[in-house]
């Protein structure tokens, strides 16, 4: 499940093919996530330096992809930790989050990842890894360093605050 990797591939050519493979999805997390596409491309960019500077340190315990992504995880949550997140406007437009589509999105898609953007960051993390980008439960407990009973119980938490707001309900935040 680790890198593919040529006889006599270099540091810096196994970083541009992970970057020609995994910058679309990972930004796509990011910016998601962050709410800002402009941070979101930041924290990727994070993501990708973190990972060339710990190449070495991979084990290959999981795929490329779920290495990236947990790293890029782990950005998102700093950079929302940081003191600078709270000083910036994070209402994304629809036309930012048009390059996510390959096509032009339906109002229902809109309307869906509008609401998975206002799930707290727990919940949000679970869906946009398990629905979006497929990863099994597993893989998700592993990355976000929880059990799967959390992992699951988080998902279904996460699919009843989606159903209620997308049906107009009036939802609690726990």
């Amino acid at each position: 499940m680790g890198m593919i990797q040529a006889p006599n591939q270099t540091p810096a050519d196994r970083l541009d093919r992970m970057v020609q493979l995994y910058e679309k999805d990972l930004l796509r997390i990011c910016c998601v996530y962050l709410r800002d596409r402009i941070a979101a491309e930041d924290v990727v960019q994070e993501t990708f330096l973190k990972a060339f500077k710990s190449m070495d340190s991979f084990r290959g315990d999981s795929s490329e992809k779920t290495w990236l992504t947990t790293i890029a995880i782990n950005c998102c949550r700093d950079y929302r930790r940081s003191a600078w997140y709270r000083y910036i406007d994070r209402r994304i437009s629809l036309d930012q989050l048009s390059f996510m589509a390959s096509a032009s999105p339906s109002d229902e898609h809109i309307a869906l990842t509008m609401a998975i953007m206002k799930l707290k960051p727990k919940y949000m993390e679970v869906v946009l890894l398990y629905f979006y980008e497929g990863y099994r439960i597993k893989e998700i407990a592993k990355m976000l360093n929880l059990t799967e009973a959390a992992v699951s119980s988080r998902i279904h938490k996460a699919k009843q605050k989606l159903r209620t707001e997308l049906e107009g309900g009036e939802g609690d935040e726990k």
